[in-house]
């Protein structure tokens, strides 16, 4: 057996519509084509990719804590880090830009609004 490239990422929110918003209008994702499950969600996708999964829950919007399972970050390969940048400034995003030492890989990391961490990472020289 040998592993491929993640498939997906499945998170739980409270702030379902918050969420679909924020992956649509900063990292461009659309949300699209879900099986008919019977709790609320989203499926947003990159391409033809449903990389996110969404399931509403109810609840206070809240951040992991050490009580609660919490992924410390995904990452998603992509072109065009200047207009992501520049994307980012203009919708007054918090991030950190940082070069990787050894591939000059630039990544950018952003954080959702239930503050799930989101590697972004553009080769070097993009």
């Amino acid at each position: 057996m040998k592993i491929g490239k993640l498939d997906h990422v499945n998170l739980r929110t409270t702030q379902l519509d918050r969420m679909v918003s924020w992956y649509n209008d900063i990292l461009g994702m659309s949300a699209g084509p879900r099986p008919d499950f019977a709790f609320p969600g989203a499926w947003l996708y990159a391409g033809d990719a449903a990389a996110i999964h969404l399931v509403g829950i109810e609840g206070d919007p809240a951040v992991g804590s050490e009580e609660h399972l919490k992924l410390e970050h995904f990452a998603f390969t992509a072109t065009g880090a200047d207009a992501f940048e520049t994307r980012l400034k203009d919708r007054g995003e918090t991030y950190r830009r940082s070069v990787q030492p050894g591939t000059g890989t630039v990544s950018f990391n952003v954080w959702d609004p239930d503050g799930n961490h989101i590697h972004i990472d553009f080769a070097q020289g993009e």
